[in-house]
């Protein structure tokens, strides 16, 4: 269910989604208000899980990491303890930055980074070895066009 959000809580949101370090003063400014109700209101909404944590966002080729995988997966096993064992897997791979179940032809979408091709190579053996998988996918990404966190308020 959707939280009852105003004009005002749309525009904390935006502030945060933009630069989450920004001082509750600054915040206040932007948003025409005053720091007391930009701060109640922001707590009022990490109560409610709006907002469900705060991070940094790193440049994943600063470190290193220079490939980006799109990962199909096509599984004949629907039983409930392969997909447990399933995203066992997925959630103990750090490589592994999003993952999907999906309608349609494919029934899992992965979003994997990587050092390179050979680390590629390296994660898809160790996920066909701990879980069986009909048909893999990798799609190379040449270019990240466009990656954002802030939703569209």
């Amino acid at each position: 269910m959707a939280a009852q959000l105003d004009e005002l809580d749309r525009k904390i949101l935006a502030e945060l989604q933009t630069d989450s370090e920004q001082s509750l003063d600054e915040i206040a400014r932007k948003v025409s208000s005053s720091k007391t109700p930009v701060w109640n209101r922001i707590k009022r909404m990490r109560e409610a899980g709006v907002i469900l944590r705060q991070t940094a966002i790193l440049d994943p080729e600063s470190l290193g990491l220079e490939a980006c995988f799109f990962v199909l997966i096509r599984t004949s096993e629907h039983e409930a303890e392969w997909q447990r064992k399933f995203l066992e897997v997925l959630r103990r791979r750090p490589e592994v930055l999003e993952a999907h179940r999906l309608a349609g032809d494919i029934d899992y979408i992965l979003k994997v980074r990587v050092r390179n091709a050979r680390a590629y190579d390296t994660f898809y053996q160790a996920l066909i070895s701990e879980v069986k998988i009909h048909n893999v996918t990798a799609l190379l990404s040449m270019e990240e066009i466009k990656a954002t966190t802030m939703l569209p308020l």
